[in-house]
């Protein structure tokens, strides 16, 4: 549980291979609902998934809906990480927290949740790549990469190329090791693609929880994350 440990420098490690979000604005408020679609994504492979709210107008049915979610993954090795709200993640008892480039700086966000708790970060620009050396957070993704009609972005996508760039620049402030994923327009057609590109794993919305079935979605994509690793050299 996040809060109960010293806070510091950056937490656990992170495994961002295929990092599931769960957006309501996506796959409705039914607490239920979610829950079993973030089962059926564990289930098939992801190895991260997030809670995400972007306009929340009660925060206690929101509190309510990441606990059904947390509750349905128990016990199965994958973290469930908040969208933003720092507050909410720390009253679920979840593993942590994902900020966007106006949030909660990481700072604070580590000094309220503890060393234990995983603090992600969202990186637009090489600009802001360079500065991860100086962040206490343990993953970071990249973004847009393609266009996406699961997120209202107001900067232009940065593709393959800006991606690569951007993942260059994070490795020379946080080192080979440090997980670097990619978000936005990513489905089984392009994400082989990203992953030559550099990105150690992608977080995806509408192509694992717009289908029929969220299992065999996400074993789709688990599987071809993987293999695009493989052939990068990369353990998977």
């Amino acid at each position: 549980m996040i809060g109960q440990k010293e806070a510091g420098g950056p937490g656990p490690a992170v495994d961002l291979r295929l990092y599931g979000l769960i957006d309501t604005g996506v796959s409705g408020h039914d607490g239920a609902r979610l829950a079993a679609m973030a089962a059926e994504a564990v289930q098939g492979g992801c190895t991260l998934l997030q809670y995400r709210e972007k306009f929340i107008a009660d925060a206690r049915a929101a509190l309510a809906r990441i606990r059904a979610i947390h509750g349905a993954i128990a016990g199965r090795g994958v973290p469930l990480l908040v969208n933003d709200r720092v507050d909410l993640a720390l009253t679920a008892g979840v593993e942590g927290v994902h900020l966007g480039q106006g949030d909660l700086h990481p700072a604070d966000a580590r000094r309220l949740l503890g060393r234990g708790a995983i603090i992600g970060l969202t990186l637009k620009t090489a600009a802001q790549a360079d500065e991860l050396y100086r962040l206490p957070v343990d993953y970071a993704c990249i973004g847009g990469v393609f266009a996406t009609a699961s997120k209202d972005n107001p900067d232009p996508p940065v593709g393959l190329d800006g991606l690569a760039r951007i993942v260059f620049r994070g490795r020379l402030a946080r080192g080979a090791a440090f997980p670097l994923g990619a978000i936005a327009g990513i489905n089984a057609g392009n994400a082989a693609s990203v992953i030559r590109a550099g990105a150690d794993g992608i977080a995806v919305i509408a192509s694992l929880f717009s289908g029929d079935s969220v299992e065999a979605c996400a074993r789709d994509l688990r599987d071809r994350v993987d293999s695009a690793l493989a052939a990068r050299g990369v353990a998977a």
